[in-house]
């Protein structure tokens, strides 16, 4: 497929769907938008297999999707976290990038479908994201050869557990990675106003409503809602990679000095004149492609 210039990606970004994301009114269309979206606009590698399955521990259950390339590895996993404000997106919205990294990993890869608002609200996605990790202990995978993954806020649900792992004395996952993650949601990073205008994509004017319909009168310091305040103390290695123009710009970067200021080895690629989640876009865009890449060689070298 040939691959798109950057700038019109951004463009069409910036006058089609930030205006959309700003002035819908009804989380459950824009969910489903998405979904038709992904559907035909997301291409996944050749002899991919998508197989459903259920994690359960206990009484709690959380569907999910397996998602392999032709040459993944059974005994070698991603488990990831997708995107969408906490009230969109699902596995199927990202198995066409899941599929294209497990590619490139030689990885299974594997989304639960965890629970969203306005149905559900904090903490019930982060008990669901705790049962998916303790389900795949429970079935015998080491845990050193499982990487933890997640975009936007499911990048912050993925470091949500990695504080509850962290903090409660489960086994350390083998590697963590987010894009884009959304690490803070008292959204006091600069980046927020200073990207507001720049960002081609996120609409910094919700983030107060998605946050209000995510957590209802939680707090947002809570550090599995919000893991920049999190503990990591004996955390595996991290990859963030972010864009430098997003409202989350400083939501990855204070992250990976937090990560770095308790001992964590972190790597921050922030790359220039991409939208958010950039990734998402293989084979639209060449910079999507080189970033699955560079986490493919990020995984295969830490799980």
């Amino acid at each position: 497929m040939m691959r798109l210039p950057v700038s019109l990606v951004t463009g069409f970004m910036r006058r089609v769907e930030k205006p959309h994301l700003r002035n819908a009114r009804d989380p459950l269309a824009v969910r489903a938008r998405f979904e038709r979206q992904g559907k035909w606009l997301f291409q996944m590698p050749a002899f991919t297999t998508i197989l459903p399955d259920r994690l359960q521990v206990g009484d709690n259950a959380v569907d999910a999707l397996w998602v392999n390339a032709r040459n993944a590895r059974k005994d070698k996993l991603i488990l990831y976290f997708h995107g969408g404000g906490y009230m969109m997106g699902s596995p199927r919205t990202h198995s066409a990038m899941l599929a294209r990294l497990s590619e490139l990993s030689g990885m299974s890869c594997i989304l639960p479908d965890y629970r969203k608002a306005p149905e559900n609200l904090f903490p019930d996605g982060v008990k669901d994201a705790v049962t998916a990790y303790q389900a795949l202990l429970d079935r015998g995978y080491a845990p050193e050869n499982i990487a933890l993954g997640g975009d936007s806020a499911g990048g912050g649900l993925c470091f949500g557990l990695l504080h509850y792992i962290c903090t409660n004395g489960l086994p350390r996952p083998g590697a963590v990675f987010g894009f884009s993650p959304w690490t803070d949601l008292t959204l006091s990073g600069d980046s927020f106003t200073k990207n507001a205008v720049a960002d081609p994509f996120l609409s910094a004017e919700r983030a107060v409503e998605l946050v209000s319909m995510y957590l209802g009168s939680n707090d947002p310091r809570d550090p599995r809602a919000s893991p920049l305040f999190g503990t990591f103390t004996g955390a595996p290695p991290v990859f963030l990679q972010v864009g430098e123009t997003e409202i989350l710009l400083d939501d990855s970067r204070r992250l990976a000095e937090a990560l770095k200021d308790q001992g964590v080895m972190v790597t921050l690629d922030i790359w220039p004149d991409v939208p958010h989640v950039w990734q998402i876009l293989q084979t639209f865009l060449a910079q999507a492609d080189t970033a699955l890449i560079q986490m493919a060689r990020f995984l295969n070298k830490t799980v």
